[in-house]
């Protein structure tokens, strides 16, 4: 079955660990998010990202969702890995299986996101059973 729904940044904190001549540095951010559509909920996520230059990165990422999808409440482990560039973040993830609770339990869910502007996001996932 699949998933739509939107996302918005209520929380951003980035701080770098390392950095190199050129733009090119290492940093770590702690994000927090609501979700709205057939996904609804919050979730913080923390991201590790490697930047190339200042406005284009590699991330990944581990996010906790708690709240309803399709119906379904629990909690969600998902792992993140995407793109970030000229200020649009792309990135597929999936669910931690053994990780989630409640009536999202033994769920196979996987997806994908894309930034927009001024904190907002759209998703799609697929949720199954295995």
């Amino acid at each position: 079955m699949e998933c739509r729904g939107d996302f918005s940044i209520v929380g951003w904190e980035e701080d770098t660990v390392s950095e190199k001549s050129g733009g090119a540095k290492l940093t770590r951010a702690s994000v927090k998010q609501t979700y709205a559509g057939d996904m609804v909920g919050e979730s913080s996520i923390e991201y590790i990202m490697a930047y190339e230059t200042p406005t284009k990165a590699s991330f990944v990422g581990f996010e906790s969702f708690v709240g309803v999808i399709n119906g379904l409440r629990g909690t969600v482990t998902l792992k993140h890995e995407g793109i970030f560039d000229t200020g649009v973040a792309t990135s597929s993830f999936h669910a931690i299986t053994s990780a989630s609770t409640g009536e999202l339990s033994n769920k196979c869910i996987s997806g994908t996101f894309s930034s927009g502007e001024a904190g907002k996001a759209s998703y799609v996932i697929s949720l199954t059973s295995p």
